[in-house]
């Protein structure tokens, strides 16, 4: 057993980093922006080069009317600032790695593996739980990207050139060129543009995504395994690094039909084609790139005879005669072009017989060829060349990325009902029956393999959606395997039922098999529990679907066919309608205590639980610093599985640029492992649970009350740009679930997009005041507990640093303005005056919880407010003075005059949303 090597330097001084860090965000930023307006100048944009240089001083005239295309041209400032940010946020951690120590970055792996060792974690137990790891992120199209691909493109350029200025042998003629190519990219950039003219439809979504799978993720694979390795090096010096935790890549793009019209059978065969063709393209550069470097010469080491025997019969396989004289002193090469004539061919709709069918062929030919590396000593080059390659097939398989499919159990339950009318049974009021007369009609339908219609009949609608698309699931798998298809996620799941309902829709599309105990439905499941009821009640119906004797073979035929050591059952838990249900304090507390019960439940019925965390971009909907979010997790609800979602602007800003990419991951699976580890020991604190047991009511009391105001939709409506936003063309899925107008059919990426481009930030704050000042003055006890844990019980630090990012990045004299849009003066009044209430007091609340000055707690976060705050107001003010315009356009039927008015009211929706650095 090998001894940690703790051996770092002496932590450099905090406040010392943090100027460096906060000088070189300035230099980079005024960098930029002067290559910027040099451009706009040079195009004779003088009004808008002087229009940064006013936003950008230090006493900006705030009050004067915007120059056409002004809000195009923040925009773009932005999105140069969030580049310098992001440069700024690497560069230093770097720094702070060399001058700190590779420990001193918070959730990094060498951070994590310092804790564990601190915590008496030995190095056994760490490699066994590597080996339970697997996260995947899951690429999801809501629509709250805002920024066309081509424009994500240069900013990838600018982002490159601003690394590449850092380069300190660059000669001043070498400085000046960099500076004329940026310039040149700034102007590609500024004649692009932003918005899109028309909604994108999802097989441009499909696009956008693939563009990750290309051209990202393999680079950043490499970078994983290379720091993974060298962590553990550093921690554990006498001892090989063991295999690295699985990471794998899932997408909703294509395959999320919950209230997407747009989202049709055909549109998911062409996201499922389109992912498998991608990846094998990845993987045959990947194997024509090792080819190229592995030319060891047979003369120098002969080729072990395992090698020599597989290539013979590869040969025989494929007649690769001319391959094999070619390459005849050259095995190893030789024996890489024959794995890649066995890779199919992207698009191959008929690939020859002797293509490889599954990825674990290709995954068992390369752990072949690194052993035969080994056996002739060259150890580092198997590692080195052919490890990579061989992560990254076990990665992408032949699809890149697992295909979600999801779909609401409402619609489940109309082509249920159509499904039963079709067979002559009573069924047309099926979504109305009580739950007891499902179950009796599911129970007994269950257990017979028979259909209810022919493979030809011509299904009703919401029948022919559900049960098409289980159809292509089951063709897909026959043809390539069960990796490509991901969860069935079943949204709003209120009922057993709901799920069992799936089921049944399996067996009209031939997912069923059968067995000695019954019939077998080949596929997983997935509840989604969304609102905060359905959170309160999920762990009653997981333990009745566990118990399902249906329930209970699938999983066993599940556990075989995927070689479990134990039954596997995924939950989904959603951020986003239990925050709009509640509010955020509600929200965290019930979703806190509905994972605890989940897992009981599973525990109960001897099955192992992978939570699937809907989180989205914004405080609102459940973002967060990964690190600090998995340490906030409740006990025992980790067990090394974990998916999570990444939706909208969010992957653009994770993963456009290899380096934040890559340490993203990383603290994700080093925190997946750390905290699979830490979750065995008991972390609840008693008092606490106690405290947000009384808080959780009354913040989501305070919320409702708002909500269910008189009036309360009047003034949403009015005081911030959603009917701007249901307009929008970032997304192809509409606002709403349907047509009907109202809080509850809004989804919930809307609903905290526009509370934030009016700067109310309303879902990220709204009730935690109310909530803990009702404690304060009514249980000094409770609100003493409170003081004594804010910083030291993970959970409720999470959720108050959380609360005020909110509450600093709002923005009340913002607010005021767009009220003044509300024509009812005394709902404005009404309303203004509680929310305003509510406001004061979370933030004297996260004062006094918190203490200290907020300037000095969160320099970085006033900081990225401040320098933001003069451009954004103009922006504020050009917004509400447009939306004024456009209401009353529309109102006079002026149609053609507010068409017009709405393409320059979405520009001021993209800039402010670039400048908050959030959409959705």
């Amino acid at each position: 057993m090998s001894t940690p090597a703790w051996n770092a330097p002496e932590p450099a001084r905090a406040h010392s980093l943090l100027d460096i860090e906060l000088k070189k965000w300035d230099d980079d930023f005024r960098f930029l922006l002067d290559c910027y307006q040099h451009m706009l100048r040079g195009t004779g944009e003088t009004d808008l080069a002087a229009l940064l240089a006013d936003v950008f001083s230090p006493a900006p005239v705030a009050d004067a009317k915007l120059p056409p295309r002004g809000a195009q041209a923040l925009s773009m400032a932005f999105q140069l600032l969030n580049m310098a940010e992001e440069n700024t946020s690497n560069q230093v951690r770097r720094m702070r790695e060399t001058v700190g120590g590779p420990a001193s970055e918070p959730g990094t792996w060498p951070y994590q593996l310092q804790q564990l060792y601190a915590a008496s974690f030995d190095e056994r137990e760490i490699r066994r739980a590597l080996a339970s790891v697997h996260v995947q992120p899951v690429l999801t199209a809501h629509p709250t990207e805002a920024k066309r691909p081509s424009v994500l493109e240069r900013h990838r350029e600018i982002y490159l050139m601003l690394v590449e200025r850092e380069n300190p042998t660059k000669t001043p003629m070498e400085q000046q060129a960099l500076e004329q190519r940026l310039e040149d990219t700034l102007e590609r950039l500024w004649r692009t543009g932003e918005i899109l003219v028309e909604r994108p439809d999802v097989e441009s979504e499909v696009r956008n995504t693939l563009h990750y799978i290309s051209n990202v993720f393999p680079s950043v694979l490499q970078l994983l395994t290379e720091r993974f390795r060298q962590s553990w090096q550093w921690a554990f010096p006498a001892s090989d690094p063991p295999a690295e935790p699985r990471l794998t890549f899932g997408t909703w793009v294509g395959g999320d039909r919950d209230g997407h019209p747009f989202v049709t059978t055909e549109v998911t065969r062409y996201a499922l084609e389109s992912f498998h063709a991608r990846a094998l393209a990845v993987l045959r550069e990947s194997l024509q790139n090792l080819a190229s470097r592995l030319s060891l010469s047979d003369a120098m080491q002969r080729a072990p005879a395992g090698l020599c025997e597989r290539m013979a019969a590869y040969e025989a396989m494929i007649g690769a005669g001319a391959t094999s004289r070619e390459y005849q002193d050259e095995p190893w090469r030789h024996f890489v072009h024959l794995i890649l004539a066995r890779v199919p061919q992207p698009g191959d709709a008929q690939p020859p017989a002797h293509c490889y069918r599954f990825p674990n062929q290709l995954e068992e030919d390369l752990g072949l060829l690194g052993n035969a590396l080994r056996q002739v000593g060259a150890r580092r080059l198997a590692v080195s060349e052919v490890a990579p390659v061989q992560h990254l097939a076990a990665t992408y398989g032949f699809h890149g990325a697992s295909l979600d499919i999801r779909q609401s159990s409402a619609f489940h339950s109309l082509a249920i009902g159509q499904l039963l009318s079709m067979a002559g049974l009573e069924g047309t009021d099926y979504p109305t029956w009580a739950e007891e007369r499902k179950r009796r009609e599911l129970d007994r339908e269950l257990e017979s393999p028979r259909p209810f219609a022919t493979s030809s009949a011509a299904l009703p609608p919401e029948a022919d959606a559900s049960v098409g698309v289980l159809r292509l699931v089951r063709e897909w798998r026959e043809r390539h395997g069960p990796g490509a298809i991901g969860s069935y996620v079943v949204s709003m799941t209120h009922e057993t039922s709901d799920l069992l309902n799936v089921y049944l829709l399996a067996r009209e599309a031939g997912l069923v098999r059968s067995s000695a105990e019954g019939p077998v439905y080949e596929i997983a499941v997935t509840p989604l529990f969304e609102t905060i009821e359905d959170l309160e009640n999920g762990s009653r119906v997981l333990a009745d679907f566990l118990r399902h004797p249906v329930t209970q073979r699938t999983l066993r035929f599940l556990q075989q066919r995927d070689n479990r050591a134990r039954p596997l059952q995924e939950v989904m838990i959603g951020y986003s309608d239990s925050n709009k249900d509640g509010g955020i304090l509600a929200s965290h507390w019930y979703l806190r205590q509905a994972q605890m019960r989940l897992a009981e439940a599973a525990r109960g019925a001897g099955v192992e639980l992978r939570f699937f965390h809907g989180r989205g971009g914004t405080i609102g909907r459940g973002a967060g610093p990964t690190h600090v979010f998995l340490e906030s997790l409740p006990p025992h609800t980790l067990e090394g599985e974990m998916r999570v979602t990444e939706q909208g602007e969010v992957i653009a800003q994770k993963y456009a640029n290899r380096l934040t990419a890559s340490t993203h991951l990383e603290r994700l699976l080093a925190g997946v492992t750390r905290w699979t580890l830490m979750q065995s020991r008991d972390r609840i604190a008693p008092a606490l649970e106690n405290v947000f047991e009384r808080a959780a009511p009354i913040s989501r009391e305070v919320c409702r009350r708002l909500i269910e105001e008189e009036g309360f939709i009047e003034f949403f409506s009015q005081a911030t740009p959603i009917d701007a936003i249901e307009c929008s063309h970032i997304g192809s899925r509409p606002a709403r679930r349907s047509g009907r107008r109202g809080i509850q059919d809004l989804r919930a990426i809307p609903w905290v997009f526009s509370w934030s481009q009016a700067r109310f930030n309303l879902p990220g704050w709204y009730g935690v005041g109310g909530a803990f000042q009702r404690l304060r003055e009514n249980d000094r006890a409770a609100w003493e507990a409170l003081l004594r844990n804010a910083r030291s019980w993970p959970f409720l630090s999470y959720l108050l640093h959380n609360v005020e990012f909110s509450v600093v990045a709002a923005d009340p004299t913002i607010m005021a303005e767009y009220a003044m849009l509300v024509e009812n003066e005394a709902l404005r009044a009404r309303l203004m005056s509680q929310i305003m209430d509510e406001y004061n007091r979370t933030r004297d609340i996260l004062d006094d919880l918190l203490g200290g000055n907020r300037a000095r707690r969160r320099p970085r976060l006033i900081k990225a407010v401040e320098i933001r705050r003069h451009a954004l107001m103009r922006l504020h003010r050009e917004q509400i003075r447009l939306l004024r315009e456009w209401r009353e356009a529309l109102r006079d039927g002026r149609t053609s005059e507010a068409d017009q008015i709405l393409q320059a009211l979405l520009v001021t929706v993209n800039a402010i949303a670039g400048g908050l650095k959030t959409t959705g």
